[in-house]
């Protein structure tokens, strides 16, 4: 696979893209990351998403530790070419580190935000 098409893109300055994951079937939002180019060219190549933890400093294949892998069905370029969309199944049902299907389940209500979505598993019997 040429790695052409990673010139397409709009890096940030420190060599990043913004990366949103959505379900398949659903169209839910699941969750924001980041992607290097290296990154970005292993999902292509998996078909399984793999992102760039700026808290770790290194790759990260989502469900490395937690078995909740996203498999990618479609990767999509947003038309100023500086944000990525991947539309993935996600396996075990939970994208959150929180134990939840989605990151983003608070809601702002009566100014609070409130949790709207169920832990569906306890983190720490996800991450051991």
């Amino acid at each position: 696979m040429s790695g052409r098409w990673l010139d397409e893109i709009k890096w940030t300055d420190d060599g990043l893209v913004p990366v949103i994951a959505q379900e398949a079937g659903s169209g839910k939002v699941l969750m924001f990351a980041w992607m290097n180019r290296e990154s970005l060219q292993l999902t292509a190549e998996k078909h399984e998403a793999v992102y760039w933890s700026r808290s770790r400093g290194r790759l990260w294949h989502k469900g490395e530790e937690s078995g909740h892998v996203q498999k990618v069905h479609d990767i999509r370029l947003d038309c100023d070419n500086d944000v990525i969309l991947l539309t993935v199944e996600q396996r075990g049902s939970i994208a959150c580190h929180t134990g939840r299907h989605s990151c983003f389940y608070k809601r702002f209500e009566n100014d609070n935000w409130v949790e709207v979505e169920p832990v569906l598993k306890d983190p720490e019997e996800i991450y051991k």
